[in-house]
């Protein structure tokens, strides 16, 4: 992969992958300590199991991520669907960001030539860029599932971590004015702090 391509690629990899991380953990703030241990309905997962799930999906993808299969044989996925009663939100939050830890860890010193290599996920070949887009498409669909339960949670009184409803016209004159960014991070704290200013002019 030529060197400008794959450079770019794994600088918009990781920002991607933090803001889904800081995106989740907006929604996150938001939680009674009680409610990341509900279950809505018999079939849906808590946020608590869904941030045990990612984690160990984490752990297990990303540890010595050029060298060994991403399953890793120490993995007990079934387990991570099981929350203990004891178990608190400040344990769930550690777990968390030891997986984050190990993605980040694996992917920052990446370089050109790693590029060319392959790795195994279940003993299937896979090149970097699809064991990237593999986490990364997993991680949004699980980030969005802890959003939309933390929304649910809050009702009413959710802080939005989008484009507030019917401002998406003042948005884009905001960004106009602003000169937005293409970074992910960026452009989501560009959301975020916009959603705030709009919360704070409606209390006023």
């Amino acid at each position: 992969m030529n060197e400008s391509v794959s450079q770019h690629y794994l600088a918009d990899s990781l920002s991607l992958f933090r803001t889904y991380k800081q995106l989740a953990e907006k929604a996150l703030a938001q939680l009674q300590d009680d409610e990341y241990f509900v279950q809505i309905d018999a079939e849906s997962n808590s946020v608590a199991i869904i941030m045990k799930h990612l984690a160990g999906n984490m752990i297990s993808r990303w540890t010595d991520f050029l060298t060994s299969d991403g399953e890793k044989p120490t993995r007990n996925r079934d387990l991570e669907f099981v929350i203990e009663k004891e178990t608190s939100r400040a344990e769930i939050h550690d777990y968390w960001e030891r997986g984050w830890k190990c993605v980040f860890e694996a992917l920052e010193p990446l370089t050109e030539a790693d590029f060319d290599r392959t790795v195994p996920i279940r003993g299937q070949p896979h090149t970097i860029v699809q064991a990237i887009n593999r986490q990364l498409t997993h991680y949004a669909y699980h980030v969005g599932q802890i959003v939309f339960l933390a929304k649910h949670f809050r009702s009413a009184d959710w802080r939005s971590l989008s484009i507030p409803r019917n401002r998406s016209a003042e948005f884009n004159a905001h960004l106009t004015e602003h000169r937005g960014t293409t970074r992910a991070e960026d452009r989501f704290k560009e959301v975020d702090n916009f959603a705030r200013e709009v919360e704070k002019r409606s209390r006023q």
